[in-house]
């Protein structure tokens, strides 16, 4: 699956963190010149050795207008390049100023008409229940009031989720909030109504993290070009988390419902559309539609489909070949998430040693570490050391580590 034009013309990849270095390898080893630009500062995949410039820059949706200015500041120098969003920050912006973009560049995203439909799941969830492809129950409350109103009839546990994650990730550091009682319900929307976050009233389907599906797809016209199935193995943290490892496993009940749903939306290009098995009916919901490279981008080349490089192809007529009989039972780690949350919730998770000590035991590909392009690795790791030291270091952390204040 080698790049026969010796003449590629560059990809710039917009974020440059997991879903990024993802993107950066597989392009990468395909030969496209890459351009990054990232506005996270504990990004690691800019120092890849497949980067050759990385520009820090504004953060695209809380300085909008800065951050599209500082990308067609490359406008005369790399006109006419691929510019892919690599997270849903940048793919919001990219997409609500697509016709801006287009103008200098190809540009790998729907636009914003198509966009909004999967960035805002409640836009998702009402689509899916129109044409009969089974999600969780949802509702979508207009204020207090009707929170109040719904904790009175709605059955626990359910989720308070947010409409754009990515939004609620970036104040709470979570995907989403699991509540217990209709005074977890108030008080969650209440802090997300605070932090001017919309949110949805979701019900909770129960099964491990193990249930998850992930269903990969490439569409062009009105075809789907190839598609990839996974299983979610381990979450962080458990069961609301993002997945730190994940399988190859060919799952034949998610693919009717991910292109149904994918070709109402009216979507073009790659996609990761998930599900989970609800063991009370054996039926795979929709949870989400991610409208970009997911985290376990490598997973898929590591099995024989490298999406970045098809839809790369697509873009310049590239010749593209793919064996569509790809692996099963390959594993993607998120090596140093895994450990460090296979420690943190040891008690909780119940693995036997057998089952954490599997992945890497099995064919496998990390998400970070690769001898071949070790600087992204390393980065991290130094990363988190300060980030740990930086925890520890806090008055109110130090005051809590006093001799005093441990038990026996």
């Amino acid at each position: 699956m080698r790049a026969k034009n010796s003449q590629l013309k560059p990809a710039i990849i917009l974020t440059s963190h997991t879903m990024g270095l993802g993107v950066i390898r597989s392009l990468g080893i395909m030969g496209v010149p890459l351009y990054v630009y990232y506005y996270d500062r504990k990004d690691m995949g800019y120092v890849s050795k497949y980067v050759r410039e990385a520009t820090l820059c504004p953060h695209p949706e809380k300085q909008e207008s800065e951050f599209i200015r500082a990308i067609l500041g490359s406008a005369e120098k790399l006109a006419g390049s691929l510019l892919i969003p690599a997270d849903d920050a940048t793919l919001s912006v990219v997409s609500r100023n697509k016709a801006l973009f287009e103008k200098h560049f190809k540009v790998a995203c729907p636009d914003w008409a198509t966009t909004i439909k999967y960035i805002d799941k409640k836009y998702t969830y009402r689509l899916a229940d129109q044409i009969g492809v089974p999600c969780p129950k949802t509702i979508v409350p207009e204020n207090l009031a009707e929170v109040r109103r719904y904790s009175r009839e709605i059955r626990f546990p359910c989720i308070v989720k947010p409409c754009e994650s990515h939004k609620f990730f970036e104040v709470f550091g979570k995907k989403m909030t699991i509540v217990h009682s209709p005074e977890e319900m108030i008080d969650a929307y209440q802090e997300a109504a605070d932090a001017r976050i919309e949110v949805m009233l979701q019900e909770y389907i129960p099964g491990g993290d193990a249930n998850g599906v992930n269903y990969n797809s490439y569409i062009h016209g009105e075809k789907t070009v190839v598609d990839f199935t996974a299983e979610k193995v381990r979450f962080s943290p458990p069961g609301i988390g993002v997945p730190r490892v994940v399988v190859s496993k060919y799952v034949p009940e998610v693919i009717e419902a991910g292109r149904k749903i994918l070709n109402a939306i009216g979507y073009q290009g790659y996609s990761c559309t998930e599900f989970k098995k609800d063991p009370r009916d054996g039926v795979y919901k929709l949870m989400e539609i991610n409208g970009r490279h997911n985290r376990s981008t490598l997973l898929a080349v590591r099995c024989g489909i490298n999406f970045p490089w098809i839809e790369y192809a697509h873009y310049f007529n590239e010749d593209v070949e793919f064996n569509p009989n790809w692996k099963d039972g390959v594993y993607w780690i998120d090596e140093l998430r895994d450990i460090i949350h296979s420690v943190k919730h040891f008690g909780e998770e119940r693995y036997s040693f057998n089952q954490y000590i599997r992945p890497y035991l099995s064919p496998n590909v990390f998400a970070i570490f690769d001898a071949k392009d070790l600087k992204p690795f390393f980065k991290r790791l130094v990363d988190l050391m300060k980030m740990a030291a930086g925890y520890v270091l806090r008055p109110a952390n130090i005051f809590a580590l006093r001799p005093s204040n441990i038990k026996e």
